[in-house]
C-alpha cells in the first residue's frame, strides 16, 4: 500500500518516528508521501525523506492556512529550492508540488494572498511537470475557477482529502489525471463516501492517504493517526466497491505511479 499523504514531521511523531514507520511496513505500507505546509516544513521531510529512502518522499508547497502577507518572499524561497533540489543528484527530489490549495472555512482574511499563491503553484506543476497535492475547503469553485485556465497543461495530482459528494467528486475529476484522496472519514459511521465513491468515482481515480496525525479511522478514531492504520481506509473501500483487498491494493498502487511516476 503507499500513504500518499502523511505529515510525519509534526510534532506528534518526534519521540517515535522510527517505531512508526517500523509500523508502516509492519503493515505492508511500502511507501508514505509527506507534504510540506511552510517554509521551515521543507527542510524536515527532505531530512525525513533523506533518512528513509525509498520509503518516504517530499513535496514542497505553502498550505493555503500558513498563507499571509508575506507569501511573495516565502513563494520565492520556495521557487528556489524546488529547482535547486531537482537539480541535485544527491538529495530525494520532490514528487509534488504541494501541500496547497484554497482554505476559507475559518476566515477570508488573506482570500487574495491565497488564490494567488494558489495559482503559483499551479504554475509551478505546469513547468515542473510535477503533479499537485491539493487542499481545498469550502474553496470549490474558487479553486477550479484557478484551475480551469491551465486544464490542458497540468501533469495531474491529487485532491486530498475528499470528503464531499458526487456532484463534487465530478467537478474534481473533469481534470484529466487528477484522483480523489480518500482517508480515515471513509471509515466513520456519518460518512456517505461508502456510497457516494462506488456510484461515481471509478476505481482508477481513488489513492490511499492517512492525513496523519490527523483524522485517524475507525477503530482507531481519536487516537494519532498513523500510515499503519491506511490499511482501514483500504479494507473499507474493497467493501465499499465490492472487491478484494488486494485488487483496490493494486489499482490504487497503479494510479499512484500513473501521477507520479515510477519511484
Amino acid at each position: 500500500m503507499i500513504d500518499t499523504h502523511a505529515h510525519l514531521d509534526g510534532e506528534e511523531f518526534a519521540a517515535d518516528l522510527p517505531e512508526v514507520i517500523s509500523n508502516a511496513t509492519r503493515a505492508r505500507v511500502e511507501k508514505i508521501f509527506l507534504p510540506a505546509i511552510n517554509l521551515e516544513n521543507v527542510s524536515k521531510v527532505l531530512s525525513i525523506s533523506q533518512n528513509y529512502p525509498g520509503i518516504c518522499y517530499p513535496m514542497i508547497g505553502l498550505h493555503p492556512e500558513e498563507v499571509r502577507a508575506d507569501y511573495e518572499e516565502i513563494l520565492a524561497e520556495m521557487h528556489r529550492i524546488l529547482f535547486e533540489n531537482l537539480a541535485s543528484t544527491t538529495v530525494p527530489h520532490f514528487i509534488a508540488v504541494g501541500e496547497v490549495g484554497l482554505d476559507f472555512y475559518w476566515s477570508r482574511e488573506f482570500e487574495t494572498q491565497q488564490l494567488r499563491a494558489f495559482e503559483e503553484a499551479v504554475r509551478w506543476s505546469v513547468e515542473t511537470r510535477l503533479p499537485l497535492m491539493i487542499h481545498c475547503r469550502k474553496a470549490q469553485n474558487e479553486l477550479l475557477g484557478i484551475m480551469r485556465p491551465y486544464k490542458n497543461e497540468l501533469p495531474g495530482g491529487v485532491f486530498h482529502c475528499f470528503t464531499g459528494n458526487q456532484k463534487e467528486a465530478a467537478d474534481f475529476l473533469a481534470f484529466d489525471n487528477f484522483v480523489l484522496g480518500i482517508g480515515g472519514v471513509s471509515t466513520f459511521k456519518s460518512s456517505k463516501l461508502r456510497t457516494d465513491l462506488p456510484a461515481a468515482v471509478p476505481l482508477d481515480r481513488i489513492v490511499l492517504e492517512t492525513d496523519s496525525p490527523y483524522m485517524a479511522p475507525v477503530p482507531h478514531r481519536g487516537k494519532r493517526n498513523e500510515s499503519a492504520f491506511v490499511v482501514e481506509v483500504l479494507h473499507t473501500l474493497s467493501q465499499a466497491y465490492g472487491v478484494s483487498d488486494s485488487e483496490l491494493e493494486h489499482q490504487t498502487n497503479q494510479n499512484v505511479a500513473r501521477i507520479f511516476g515510477t519511484l
